[in-house]
């Protein structure tokens, strides 16, 4: 295993990150409340076999099953030694009644951290990240919570999640009038068939020394497997279908290519998913809910896909329209809380 600085910090990271958003066993019956998560026992497997690859970034956020998420991971990962571990988790928007009661962004951020770290049973979190962005809440008020959260030491570095690249710019420089700790990475939606964030974001990001920590680097399934091949998280993910409702025959070059190369090194298409990845982010976001699921994580570790499969890999790609999370941050009139699962 790579690790890597993440960004301006003093953070060393595996280049690869688990993603927990399937920790948690959800119901089911919202956006936020996933049928194919697992419980204890089972995350406690993929924990084990994370950390014996290498593996020391987790990623959580408290909508993920309304915090069974980040109960089931802070509870896995007591056994492991704290400063060893790099924990990232998130903070959505201010809720409607949150609005209503006057509730500040400030007291937001800081009533969201309390809760998490009371769920992962820790004092701090190495990483929180600004989850989805809030027109409705002033960006002063959002600094103001996050500086103080470091300055009491509960958290040590922030991130911003779902942003595009004029969002981030203009919240660092509110930090930097202030005198309030600054972004040192970017999570966002990113792969092999949906790269828009090479447009602008990325370029961002290598100016001013952030580090990208993309999440999706599978495609929800779709780059794990031959294309058209359903699986069953593939019909039981509904948020999936809202980032790859244009996910058709355009992608079908791509997909095929990465198949192609997989028979070639004798490796799973997954592995020639992050292989890729690692050599475009720092750190990948990769998704497990059974152990067998990170084998392709050992597989591309000792995999350095050369220039022209890089090119081969990419040169079919087509662009997108915005879709997932991005598509609903083009304005206020969608400020996601009714998506916020809070």
């Amino acid at each position: 295993m790579q690790y890597r600085q993440l960004g301006t910090s003093d953070l060393k990271v595996s280049s690869i990150a688990l993603g927990c958003m399937g920790f948690g066993a959800g119901t089911g019956t919202a956006l936020n409340q996933r049928s194919w998560a697992v419980g204890q026992t089972q995350a406690n497997q993929v924990l084990d076999r994370a950390i014996s690859l290498g593996i020391n970034f987790f990623d959580t956020a408290p909508v993920y099953q309304a915090g069974a998420s980040e109960r089931v991971l802070g509870q896995g990962l007591k056994k492991f030694q704290r400063d060893q571990l790099v924990l990232a988790t998130k903070f959505t928007n201010r809720t409607t009644q949150e609005i209503e009661n006057h509730v500040s962004g400030r007291e937001h951020v800081l009533r969201s951290l309390d809760q998490s770290l009371q769920n992962l049973q820790t004092d701090y979190v190495d990483l929180y990240i600004y989850h989805i962005w809030d027109w409705l809440t002033p960006m002063a008020e959002i600094m103001a919570g996050l500086n103080e959260a470091v300055q009491a030491g509960k958290v040590r570095y922030i991130g911003i999640s779902n942003a595009y690249s004029w969002q981030i710019a203009q919240i660092n420089a509110l930090a930097v009038r202030y005198g309030y700790p600054q972004f040192v990475s970017i999570q966002s939606h990113y792969n092999l068939v949906y790269r828009e964030d090479e447009r602008e974001l990325f370029s961002y990001a290598h100016e001013n020394d952030l580090a990208t920590t993309p999440y999706s680097p599978l495609a929800s399934g779709r780059l794990a497997h031959p294309f058209g091949t359903q699986t069953t998280r593939r019909q039981q993910d509904t948020f999936a279908d809202t980032k790859y409702q244009a996910t058709s025959e355009m992608d079908q070059p791509i997909i095929d290519r990465v198949e192609e190369l997989a028979h070639q090194h004798h490796v799973s298409m997954a592995a020639i998913n992050l292989a890729w990845l690692q050599q475009r982010v720092t750190a990948p976001i990769i998704g497990a809910t059974k152990p067998h699921h990170l084998d392709a994580v050992a597989e591309a570790a000792g995999l350095a896909l050369t220039a022209s499969e890089i090119q081969y890999l990419e040169t079919p790609y087509q662009p997108h329209d915005l879709e997932g999370v991005m598509a609903l941050n083009r304005s206020r009139t969608n400020n996601w809380n009714q998506y916020s699962g809070q």
